[in-house]
């Protein structure tokens, strides 16, 4: 993904804050933190890494699917990509 190393440092960023929110997690476990605390660290990932993913698809689809100048059969490969990655994403 070409696209991808445009943006690497602000993808880079957010992906090392979601390895820190991932780290506080296990902190909290290991310090044997509520359970609601917990909880709540769990559902920060999620959302973030949610987030991350949406960034993603929405680059994916702008770059190859929508863009201009691709082919009919760039286009076709880019949302089968596209496909292949949202099939294992909603398992």
């Amino acid at each position: 993904m070409s696209h991808t190393s445009q943006d690497q440092d602000r993808l880079l960023a957010r992906i090392r804050r979601i390895a820190g929110q991932v780290a506080a997690i296990e902190r909290a476990v290991q310090a044997g933190a509520p359970c609601a605390e917990t909880l709540h660290l769990a559902a920060a990932v999620r959302g973030a890494v949610a987030g991350l993913m949406d960034g993603l698809v929405e680059e994916h689809l702008r770059e190859h699917v929508a863009a201009d100048g691709l082919s009919t059969e760039q286009r076709a490969a880019g949302a089968d990509e596209l496909a292949t990655v949202l099939r294992r994403h909603f398992r």
